[in-house]
């Protein structure tokens, strides 16, 4: 599977931005797929994920209440609803696409897109 995130961008404080994952080549596998960030400087964290029929989702608590994840399969499309933006989430996002193993941890996704920066302004 190939995964395509796009909607970073710049946005001040207090803004909000939508990410988009595409997956392409084949539909995500049947796990969780999540979105992970890394800052410069700092290792790459768990934001959020969602199984495939959106029934469980999770979150970072640094970022619970304020981004929400949700898929839309027919389309082969995973999303992160970023609200409230702070300029500590400014990083690098990647979506990655799960193979059953742990939901928050990076052994938990093989396969990972190329990442989208979003940068917050104060």
């Amino acid at each position: 599977v190939q995964l395509q995130a796009s909607g970073g961008g710049l946005v001040q404080a207090g803004g909000s931005l939508r990410l988009s994952c595409a997956a392409s080549g084949r539909a995500f596998s049947t796990y969780a797929t999540g979105w992970f960030r890394q800052a410069p400087g700092k290792e790459r964290e768990f934001v959020a994920a969602i199984t495939w029929r959106g029934s469980n989702t999770y979150y970072a608590d640094s970022v619970k209440g304020r981004f929400t994840i949700s898929r839309d399969n027919a389309k082969s499309t995973v999303y992160l609803q970023m609200n409230s933006l702070k300029p500590e989430d400014t990083a690098v996002y990647y979506c990655a696409d799960g193979n059953g193993g742990g939901v928050r941890t990076h052994s938990g996704y093989p396969y990972w897109g190329q990442g989208t920066l979003v940068t917050v302004s104060s």
